[in-house]
């Protein structure tokens, strides 16, 4: 790290993130983006004052582990097996499609195939921040648009789970098919001995001390990082073993209680990781992997929204309902960039495949966010008749 030290550098980092955040808001974007850009300033590539990637890659991951974790609260077992139906047939062909374009694009680019799969396969999924963040509440609660966009965002989730789980097997050891199959065998093992500990353990303590915040802040935290390196010691990753703590609690009473709570310290840590990946942004490739970005962002962006238009409504919804949901859902995700990290860290995604796959998602992320404020309801609308909180 730099010669400031651990402190001076939180500070450069949330102090030029709130700066950068600001001037985000005042432009109609989302505020990933500014995280990113101050570490594209910050960042060795940049002034350089933070300079030690791998603490705050590692600060970083527990961002990641928050954000599955609240993500599992919120898959109720029952509730998911209700969402299925019309939105899983939407979300498996439109992902298909989205892969696809991707691979061939990847292709063209010059990718090896394997790298150029996995890259397509980083397309297929949307931004679940920037779908809620940009949603209004009463929308998200009282309207089908909601429900509609909730239930594609969280089957795509689901898929990128399963892809998230073939990486790390693939980057286990010297046999990919048995790191995959191995990661297959583990997982029922982790969920059976997660559902067993909720029920025998977790939520007696909850009952019989759930009037006390604080003492069920402390309990769900070390709960999620207890699993998570359980997850571990199993062969998993952290982010599988904290996705599963939170969908085995996720039928507990307090569920919602516990995500609302958790949500200022996972947003804390996810400003670091978003950071982590502007700072990790090396120059050098720019040239290289601009021309391929800017195309599969374009792609990804005039296809996406009339795909999930064109689906939705041989599904039997309203046209102009199933557009605001396709653009909506018009960008690439956080998953995506998890995905690539974590790809090539394991040594089955080059810098340049990895660095495309950044790219690509940032460049989204602030085309679909300038698109949808302007044209739909969000808290942060350019026009008063569309600013619903």
């Amino acid at each position: 790290m730099h010669d400031h030290g651990v402190i001076f550098s939180i500070f450069l980092i949330f102090a030029g993130a709130a700066v950068l955040a600001t001037l985000a808001l005042y432009a109609r974007q989302a505020m990933i983006t500014a995280y990113i850009v101050v570490g594209i300033v910050l960042g060795p590539a940049g002034l350089g004052l933070v300079n030690d990637p791998q603490w705050i890659e590692d600060v970083s991951s527990i961002g990641i582990m928050f954000l599955l974790y609240l993500l599992g609260l919120n898959m109720e077992p029952q509730q998911l097996l209700r969402m299925l139906g019309e939105a899983l047939g939407v979300t498996l062909a439109s992902s298909a499609l989205f892969c696809l374009v991707g691979t061939l694009v990847a292709l063209g680019w010059g990718a090896p195939w394997h790298e150029a799969l996995l890259i397509g396969g980083c397309m297929m999924f949307s931004s679940t921040i920037i779908g809620l963040k940009l949603l209004p509440t009463t929308t998200l609660h009282h309207q089908h648009t909601g429900q509609m966009l909730i239930s594609v965002l969280l089957l795509q989730d689901l898929i990128a789970i399963v892809v998230l789980l073939i990486v790390q097997g693939y980057g286990s050891g010297s046999d990919p098919l048995l790191g995959v199959a191995r990661q297959a065998l583990t997982l029922p093992v982790l969920v059976a001995i997660a559902f067993a500990l909720v029920k025998v353990l977790i939520e007696p303590l909850i009952a019989r001390f759930d009037q006390i915040h604080e003492y069920l802040f402390l309990l769900v935290i070390g709960w999620c990082l207890a699993l998570a390196q359980g997850a571990a010691w199993l062969g998993l990753s952290h982010e599988i073993g904290a996705f599963i703590a939170g969908v085995a609690l996720a039928s507990c009473p307090v569920s919602m209680f516990i995500a609302d709570s958790l949500r200022p310290l996972r947003d804390f840590f996810l400003v670091l990781f978003f950071f982590s990946l502007g700072a990790g942004f090396d120059f050098t490739l720019l040239g290289a992997t601009l021309p391929a970005a800017a195309l599969l962002a374009v792609a990804m962006l005039a296809i996406k929204p009339y795909t999930f238009r064109w689906l939705f409504v041989r599904a039997g919804e309203r046209a102009r309902q199933s557009l605001e949901v396709g653009v909506r859902l018009g960008q690439v995700s956080e998953f995506s960039l998890l995905v690539a990290v974590l790809a090539q860290s394991s040594g089955i995604l080059g810098a340049t495949g990895s660095y495309l796959v950044q790219l690509t998602t940032l460049i989204t992320f602030i085309v679909s966010s300038f698109l949808i404020v302007r044209r739909y309801p969000t808290p942060i609308a350019v026009r008063d008749s569309l600013r619903r909180d």
